[in-house]
């Protein structure tokens, strides 16, 4: 997989609206399931890229320094050359000078090789070390994001667990309501108090017949009295 294409794939998940992807799923649960195995295999695999990356960006780094000290050493040793050739030719071994300067000019020509090489390597390590950058903030934001999935997954587990309590809960209160025991109660209540009403008119049926009876005795007690006056009159 090339680099370009691993940067735009971090970027795309890194971005992803959890949020959307749970409103248009029919089963949230599993699909965070499925996202956190896909989310963990990516990171894996752009982990493995971004490695890659950086490794060649280091081995960039060391030919580019390889360059640099390259050149440095080259430009030592044609000053080098170049001196010993004024030497001898002060001295007056021409001969033996010219072939000094043919050696600083073949140190000059190495030395200018190195700074190009060195030259054009900077552009493709600087673009290098940027891609390097962003694959590691998408890389840190991939991980964010899975932090989040494993979060949400755990939060809707526990409300799908409270909101199968809850009815469970609801079904047992409907099938009590069903059997409506407060209507029973009332019913009950309705036919103690006609026992209680049926009692309280025996209650009064024997009152009365109780009454009736002692006017009864009140009369003969009068009419008892009448006879005893009359005979007291005649004797």
């Amino acid at each position: 997989m090339s680099k370009q294409t691993v940067l735009g794939r971090v970027t795309q998940l890194a971005k992803a609206n959890i949020n959307a992807l749970l409103d248009q799923a029919e089963d949230p649960q599993k699909m965070l399931d499925q996202l956190i195995r896909d989310y963990s295999a990516h990171i894996t695999e752009a982990e493995e890229a971004v490695a890659a990356t950086i490794g060649n960006l280091r081995l960039m780094e060391q030919d580019h320094q390889e360059d640099v000290a390259a050149a440095k050493e080259w430009g030592g040793k044609a000053l080098a050359a170049s001196r010993k050739a004024d030497e001898l030719r002060s001295g007056g071994q021409t001969a033996e000078a010219d072939r000094f300067d043919n050696l600083a000019k073949v140190a000059l020509g190495r030395q200018l090789q190195s700074e190009k090489e060195a030259t054009t390597a900077e552009p493709t390590i600087a673009a290098q070390t940027e891609v390097v950058s962003r694959l590691r903030t998408g890389l840190d934001q991939m991980k964010g994001k899975l932090g989040e999935l494993q979060a949400k997954r755990d939060e809707l587990v526990a409300r799908a667990t409270s909101a199968r309590a809850q009815n469970r809960m609801m079904d047992a209160v409907k099938s009590i309501d069903v059997l409506d025991p407060t209507s029973e109660l009332s019913r009950f209540e309705d036919k103690v108090r006609r026992e209680e009403a049926r009692a309280m008119g025996k209650q009064e049926l024997a009152a009365s017949s109780l009454d009736a009876q002692f006017e009864q005795l009140d009369a003969l007690g009068d009419s008892a009295e009448v006879e005893a006056r009359l005979a007291a009159l005649k004797s």
